[in-house]
């Protein structure tokens, strides 16, 4: 376990480095100072743009916003996804879960036979700032669905908190860990769906629009507990699972946070008034 950690943690590295590279091409003018103090933010806080995996063997779950290849980022165009599918699934799915690291809270793993992809499912999180119902759409990740609601139901989300904010082309709130820190997870993980089983390539950029819900993860088929709330356009490649969208009524709820920033100011932490998780409910 430790050595894979230990790889996991040297390929995030890596990944950081590559965008380090790219952000300069693409911000030329901007101060070295203030680059040098973004790329301490993103170590300390656990990333900030690029998924490490702790010592631990849990997830910490945050979000990539560039990938280097031969085009330099200003060049590329984004690809807004479309919360569709090209191809419909078949009626009914065959879900693996499959156990992994210590829980943060309770949880058994979910049942996975011929899970049905048809439906949305409305589930609403009870927060200290308000009401955010979210509609989960099986059609486009009924594995995903099948867990969140499958948590839902355990109660593993309630009491906790959304511990982490993002500001500019990364801006979402991010739940789902019941430590707070980032780094827990339900003690299994599944792979990934929609956009990333549509993609004949993931080096692409693409933006998860407003209102969009998607899974965090620590890299490739490590899907958890963790998930993150779009309040504007995100910019990421598409290996996070898009599996629904916050209601108008959540929407208010979640811009209402949003305009409160994050803690200290910054563009990335925790957000600037604690936001938790009193109850979450499958309606």
């Amino acid at each position: 376990m430790t050595s894979s950690n230990k790889k996991r943690g040297e390929e995030a590295l890596t990944h950081l480095e590559r965008e380090i590279k790219a952000r300069d091409r693409k911000e030329k003018a901007r101060p070295f100072g203030v680059v040098i103090a973004s790329v301490f933010a993103i170590l300390i806080i656990g990333g900030g743009i690029t998924y490490f995996a702790t010592q631990s063997g849990e997830e910490d779950v945050v979000a990539e916003d560039a990938t280097e290849t031969d085009t330099p980022p200003e060049e590329q165009e984004a690809i807004t996804l479309a919360g569709q599918r090209e191809t419909p699934l078949e009626p009914t799915v065959q879900c693996e879960y499959n156990e992994s690291g210590e829980a943060a809270k309770d949880a058994t793993v979910p049942n996975g036979d011929d899970i049905s992809n048809e439906g949305t499912v409305t589930v609403n999180l009870a927060t200290n700032q308000g009401e955010i119902p979210m509609e989960l759409d099986r059609s486009l990740a009924p594995c995903t669905v099948n867990a969140i609601t499958d948590l839902v139901d355990q109660g593993y989300y309630n009491d906790t908190i959304c511990h982490r904010m993002t500001t500019g082309g990364l801006a979402v709130l991010q739940c789902g860990d019941p430590t707070g820190s980032g780094s827990g997870g339900p003690g299994f993980q599944f792979a990934n769906e929609y956009p990333t089983d549509e993609m004949d390539d993931t080096a692409v950029q693409t933006i998860y629009p407003r209102g969009s819900i998607a899974m965090a993860n620590a890299g490739a088929d490590t899907n958890g507990s963790q998930f993150f709330l779009n309040y504007a356009d995100s910019t990421l490649a598409p290996d996070y699972t898009y599996f629904g969208n916050i209601t108008d009524e959540g929407l208010e709820t979640l811009d209402a946070i949003a305009e409160k920033g994050v803690e200290g100011g910054g563009a990335d932490g925790a957000p600037a008034e604690e936001v938790r998780i009193e109850s979450a409910t499958v309606v």
